[in-house]
């Protein structure tokens, strides 16, 4: 045992090791080869528990987390969305929001006993896998639900003035400074306590009009909305508000926290409005939710945009394709103050399940998928949700992981926030291991990279690092000192791995440390 670890240890010290400069990127479409950079990432939902059951004890709630994350990193996604905050609540200790009932399944406010973000969090950066925090801002209770029924301590209970029913919901209502205020502060305190890659928020701003039914804020209008002549207007100044100063707050907390939004797929139609899609939708984002997509654009207030695109390519008052070219528009012509990432937001829920019948076809969502990589503007997309990725009906989460989602993807960096390049680590050590091959990071830099990429070649040459066939994983910076076990590597053959450095923004390093087996 003493011989072969002084082998090994001879071995490392005499490997060839050295920096090496990587070659720039490859012009996107230069190629067929599949992107490098592509977001991929499955929506967690927990309201109502769509996606995750109730009433699990720390022991379950771990084994569902690492049993789901080992099933979508086998899948090749590289990011979960995680619903923390469905109705203005949360799955995390918070001072200012109650314990969610959708984790206990008891009242709302009863402590589980154990951290559902912190656990998601640190077992998605275990596997090199972003983790979104996903809140829903407005709404406090879901059809039918009571106040009573709310934990004594929700701001909907001990402020009872911010609140609004609407149908049969209550919503916190968007119109006042101290709604605004507290949704603020609730950000802030997930951003400051967590080491989240990102805030995300879905498409519930103002609620989903209701026929025949005014939302109540007439009052609100008339005490804060002087300097507006029109309602509408003031809601979605209230909305554009509420997004710029969330991305501000994020900013301010960590600069590197990304703030993204997934909106409802149309924001105008062109029958209302000529700069608007060639669609027949009977709700648009503008007109209905006050959500001025476009304006968050203008104003800079989003690191990315993911449209839900819930339709097919064929349906015809909402053609995907359609969708897809109009938002790849919208994101090249409105955001000037900095770049918007574009994802697209798809439906898996609706394969093999919905009215139309392209949902029949198993190459529908894959073929979407295809659209979004030749559309060259869109940088990935976010799958609507987990529990349909799982059962995959007709087969079709197999079509990705087979045939597109077959290799190892790096998520789309967001560059404006800093583009410093990072160095490369310092010391790579390359041990064989009983599992495989093991190789021990020691980064000395002062600047500490928040990710590395561990490319592969086989033999002692050096490959190409802009081909992602090249990737066997990305992991998280450990403190300095990282630990990877390459588990795919061939006993029976010698490989040379590059190692690179990835900023907090995605930033990767222009060097590679290089070790030869």
């Amino acid at each position: 045992m003493k011989r072969n670890l002084f082998k090994a240890i001879l071995s490392v010290a005499i490997s060839l090791i050295l920096l090496i400069s990587i070659p720039p990127l490859q012009v996107k479409g230069e190629s067929l080869t599949p992107p490098k950079n592509e977001m991929r990432a499955a929506w967690i939902a927990t309201v109502q528990n769509v996606d995750m059951k109730s009433g699990m004890n720390v022991t379950q709630y771990t084994a569902w987390v690492r049993q789901t994350l080992d099933q979508l990193k086998a899948n090749k996604f590289n990011a979960v969305i995680y619903q923390v905050k469905p109705t203005n609540d949360a799955l995390y200790p918070s001072k200012l929001a109650p314990w969610s009932s959708y984790i206990t399944g008891g009242k709302q406010g009863k402590n589980p006993g154990y951290d559902p973000l912190l656990i998601m969090l640190n077992e998605a950066h275990n596997r090199g896998m972003e983790l979104h925090a996903w809140i829903n801002p407005y709404r406090v209770t879901m059809p039918g639900q009571s106040l009573a029924s709310l934990a004594p301590t929700n701001v909907a209970r001990t402020n009872p003035s911010w609140v609004v029913k609407y149908g049969k919901q209550y919503y916190l209502n968007p119109g006042l400074p101290e709604v605004q205020n507290y949704l603020i502060s609730t950000v802030k305190e997930l951003v400051a306590n967590y080491d989240i890659d990102a805030v995300h928020m879905d498409d519930y701003f103002y609620p989903y009009k209701i026929k025949n039914e005014v939302f109540p804020d007439q009052a609100t209008f008339k005490k804060y909305g002087k300097s507006f002549k029109k309602v509408d207007d003031w809601r979605r100044n209230n909305v554009n508000q509420l997004v710029k100063k969330i991305y501000s707050s994020i900013k301010t907390t960590k600069p590197d926290v990304q703030f993204g939004i997934s909106p409802f797929g149309v924001w105008r139609n062109q029958s209302v409005d000529p700069t608007g899609s060639n669609t027949r939708a009977s709700v648009s984002n503008y007109d209905d939710l006050y959500a001025d997509t476009r304006q968050w654009m203008k104003d800079g207030s989003i690191d990315y945009i993911t449209p839900q695109i819930y339709w097919s390519k064929t349906l015809s008052v909402a053609k995907y394709s359609t969708l897809l070219d109009w938002w790849s528009n919208e994101v090249q012509t409105y955001a000037n103050v900095h770049p918007v990432n574009l994802y697209i937001g798809v439906a898996d829920y609706k394969v093999a399940l919905d009215s139309d019948k392209a949902w029949q076809n198993k190459m529908e969502l894959p073929n979407q998928v295809i659209a979004n990589r030749a559309n060259q503007i869109a940088m990935g997309q976010m799958h609507f949700s987990l529990k349909s990725i799982q059962k995959n009906p007709l087969g079709y989460a197999t079509i990705l992981k087979q045939q597109l989602y077959n290799y190892t993807a790096l998520t789309p960096a967001i560059s404006w926030n800093n583009a410093d390049q990072p160095l490369a680590p310092t010391s790579v050590q390359c041990i064989k291991d009983a599992a495989g091959i093991k190789l021990v990071i020691n980064d000395q830099n002062n600047e500490q990279p928040r990710k590395y990429v561990i490319y592969r070649f086989e033999g002692k040459d050096v490959g190409e690092y802009q081909n992602p066939l090249n990737i066997v994983d990305v992991v998280y910076n450990s403190k300095g000192n990282t630990v990877f076990l390459d588990k795919t590597a061939n006993p029976n053959k010698q490989y040379t791995y590059g190692i690179t450095s990835l900023s907090a923004t995605g930033v990767e390093s222009m060097d590679a440390y290089i070790v030869t087996e």
